[in-house]
């Protein structure tokens, strides 16, 4: 026990967004889908990712002499330029780099290391919070978040996952089983178009809604639809996702996130064209009025 080990990139402290109360949120690597609006990018890929934070860059050109790969070159313009095929994933470029704008998405760490580094933080644990296990995609890291929210159940600390249940039933059940709540995504109704924007399509992610609550009726579910420009934001769709969960037995509520950018930068980092470049937040005022009026229409009122 304890000694499992799961990749991560990121921990976020303070948080307030990810479930009751002030909480940390972990981010695993790795996830089944490819959402073209993805707020997380580096989170897609399991494998480790170098990023080029490019207001850092120095220009100094060490990382060019330091690969020996060819995975990094310079456009004309003195950016740099990537490779992802040639990484050999040796790091050197990371270390060399005395400005830091090299780094690395992708951590590696056992069950015992990743609890005691958030235990032990001075600012934890306040009154009515608790761990959240996000992604990427939880449920692709099952046998490792089962064991990891087991033990922060085990001293009585408040646990969660933000999932997409793209998952088989056996891993939605090994981290369910330690979980006091669970937001999952209902991102399209249509199975077509649910697969033309995220590469998979949701029949297995409606299974999952269906049978979650019936084996796990101790457990909170949360909905949850990321409204995108172009993608679901009319009301046929948004109305096909509510009159979908509104079968789904136990829903204990729905909520809808309004679109916003702040993953561009992290496109820029990764070398990756991003969809949505320069698109504006949505307004979160008519968001929540929709959202009202589909919680109804859903039976949550």
């Amino acid at each position: 026990m304890g000694k499992l080990t799961g990749r991560i990139f990121n921990i976020q402290t303070f948080s307030v967004h990810d479930g009751p109360g002030v909480r940390d949120t972990i981010f695993m690597k790795g996830c089944p889908l490819r959402c073209t609006w993805c707020s997380n990018p580096e989170s897609q890929r399991h494998g480790l990712q170098l990023g080029w934070r490019e207001k850092k860059c120095v220009g100094c050109g060490v990382c060019l002499k330091t690969c020996e790969h060819g995975a990094l070159g310079r456009a004309e313009n003195g950016a740099i330029v990537r490779a992802p095929e040639k990484c050999a994933k040796c790091l050197a470029c990371v270390k060399r780099c005395y400005a830091k704008a090299m780094h690395v998405y992708g951590e590696d760490v056992t069950v015992d290391e990743l609890y005691g580094r958030i235990r032990n933080k001075p600012q934890a644990w306040r009154v009515d919070g608790g761990v959240t296990v996000s992604g990427g995609e939880p449920l692709m890291q099952a046998d490792f978040v089962g064991e990891l929210l087991a033990k922060f159940r085990r001293y009585g600390i408040h646990t969660a996952i933000e999932t997409t249940l793209c998952a088989s039933f056996n891993k939605v059940a090994k981290v369910a089983a330690h979980c006091s709540l669970i937001y999952a995504d209902m991102k399209l109704a249509d199975p077509v178009a649910h697969k033309r924007h995220t590469g998979v399509d949701n029949s297995l992610i409606k299974a999952n809604f269906q049978r979650l609550k019936k084996e796990f009726p101790e457990v909170q579910l949360i909905a949850r639809t990321p409204v995108i420009p172009g993608v679901n934001d009319n009301e046929a769709e948004l109305g096909a996702i509510a009159d979908f969960l509104k079968t789904v037995p136990g829903l204990d509520d729905y909520e809808l996130l309004p679109f916003h950018g702040f993953a561009q930068p992290k496109y820029h980092q990764l070398g990756i064209d991003y969809q949505f470049k320069d698109m504006p937040n949505m307004d979160k005022e008519s968001v929540a009025k929709t959202n009202a009026l589909l919680r109804e229409r859903i039976g949550l009122v």
